[in-house]
């Protein structure tokens, strides 16, 4: 075991500092420069006094663990479809293939945009109807669910306007018709089982990774486990816990995100480290439409800084990312017959 690994198991991982971006400030230039300092240092900030009420945001946890407490037969018969909506058991991401000795020790459930299974939409990813449990052995899961997800697309919209700011564009850039007309709005809830990580055995809760898209909301439970490093490139890399805060959200940058600024802003490597206690988290990832042209920013790019990747089709950069970090359906094929 390394040095490095030796003080992980330890439990000495510092913790990081990150700005707070207060959604119910009245100084927008206080709020761009925060949001600015966070993107161009670690890309993770909390966002706090966004609009969501507490108890919504505790009933959505509640229900969350009472889905994850079915036995796993019941939880199988929600398994996720090829549009990645509904449940995905243990190991069934891989995040960090080169570290990890099976997949995530993690199982989660995908809700995406609600429509009905005869809207032209409804056959792309993360559209069409949801996977829901039954109303008799959860009630009330699928409105607190819905009510969450459409709350938390609100306070997503709300930060991309600040980040617009923050990259110099007009503050309504991203609600463009082609940009968010129709967003991809996905809402996964993720359980940590209690698990012991030890990264010299290639074991996480979520292998490192950074995120697929453009913007994360997470809510977590008061259990420490999530970690980010803010040099991915360092050796060896360096590892901070990211503090849970009571009612706010913590948010991150996306890939497509650190890819349409040039990589001006960044997208920070992090992974989840379990310390026996389960865990629960509730992730919202914003991303633009499935046909938005993924392209260099025009404030973010000159003669001394040319684009540095080519433009891509938001639907084909996640169906790629996606399909490289999930298993395929067909290993399921027992529990879906």
């Amino acid at each position: 075991m390394d040095d490095a690994n030796a003080i992980e198991v330890a439990g000495v991982v510092p913790a990081s500092t990150l700005n707070r971006i207060d959604l119910s400030c009245s100084d927008i230039q206080q709020s761009v420069s925060l949001l600015k300092q966070a993107c161009l240092d670690s890309g993770f900030f909390y966002v706090i006094n966004h609009g969501i009420r507490q108890d919504l945001m505790e009933e959505v946890f509640v229900q969350s663990r009472r889905f994850f407490g079915l036995p796993l037969s019941e939880k199988m018969k929600l398994l996720r479809n090829e549009k990645h909506l509904g449940y995905t058991p243990l190991f069934d991401e891989v995040l960090d293939a080169g570290n990890q000795i099976q997949g995530d020790y993690k199982e989660g459930y995908y809700i995406g945009a609600e429509v009905p299974e005869d809207d032209p939409d409804a056959q792309r990813s993360h559209f069409g109807p949801n996977l829901w449990p039954s109303e008799d052995i959860l009630p009330r899961w699928r409105q607190t669910m819905m009510k969450f997800h459409s709350q938390a697309l609100n306070v997503a919209k709300v930060v991309a306007r600040i980040i617009a700011l923050a990259l110099d564009l007009e503050v309504d850039f991203f609600d463009k018709p082609e940009i968010l007309g129709k967003p991809i709005p996905i809402l996964r809830l993720l359980h940590y089982e209690g698990l012991i990580s030890d990264p010299s055995k290639g074991i996480y809760g979520a292998g490192a990774h950074s995120d697929f898209g453009f913007i994360t909301l997470l809510a977590t439970d008061d259990v420490p486990g999530l970690q980010i490093c803010k040099n991915k490139d360092a050796k060896p890399q360096a590892w901070e816990y990211v503090q849970p805060l009571k009612g706010a959200f913590i948010v991150n940058l996306g890939d497509m995100l650190e890819r349409w600024s040039n990589c001006i802003f960044r997208s920070t490597l992090h992974r989840v480290i379990g310390n026996g206690q389960a865990r629960y988290s509730i992730a919202f990832f914003l991303e633009p439409n499935h046909d938005c042209l993924v392209e260099c920013l025009p404030t973010c790019m000159s003669e001394e800084n040319p684009p540095k990747f080519p433009p891509i089709l938001c639907q084909t950069y996640l169906a790629q990312r996606y399909g490289d970090s999930h298993a395929d359906l067909d290993v399921y094929g027992k529990e879906r017959a």
